[in-house]
């Protein structure tokens, strides 16, 4: 082997190397640029245990001495949707509506012919629990 053909294998054999180094550098870079993301996002994603699923929306019915109206309905209306939920109120004269997003709501009561003022919800209103006294007058 001449001089010119060791050095053209020696220059191949150390470009092949480099390549080869630079290969290895691009790879761990990309790893690293991977890996990077994955811990910037799983910060960035909100953890579902911690926050509540929703507004909720919860109160009283009650009669104009301030008595729980056992058996009233309770009627929630998405303002945007207009999909109603009904609640029946127990003993307690209680209702809760729990996991409403953050549209307009209104919500009122009725029982045996009679209903209460309509009350609103404001997809503005950022509190997660929403309480809300609805009465009846069973004139």
């Amino acid at each position: 082997m001449d001089q010119i053909e060791w050095i053209r294998l020696r220059d191949a054999r150390n470009e092949n190397r480099i390549t080869r180094t630079l290969s290895l550098k691009n790879a761990a870079l990309v790893v690293g640029a991977i890996l990077l993301l994955l811990c910037v996002v799983a910060y960035a994603a909100p953890d579902k245990k911690d926050k509540p699923q929703g507004r909720l929306l919860y109160g009283k019915v009650l009669d104009q001495q301030d008595n729980p109206v056992v058996g009233a309905i309770v009627y929630l209306t998405n303002t945007r949707t207009h999909a109603v939920k009904t609640y029946i109120v127990g003993q307690e004269g209680t209702y809760r509506f729990p996991g409403l997003g953050t549209v307009d709501y209104e919500v009122y009561a009725q029982h045996n012919g009679h209903k209460s003022d309509t009350k609103s919800v404001s997809q503005f209103d950022d509190r997660p629990q929403v309480y809300i006294d609805l009465k009846i007058d069973a004139r």
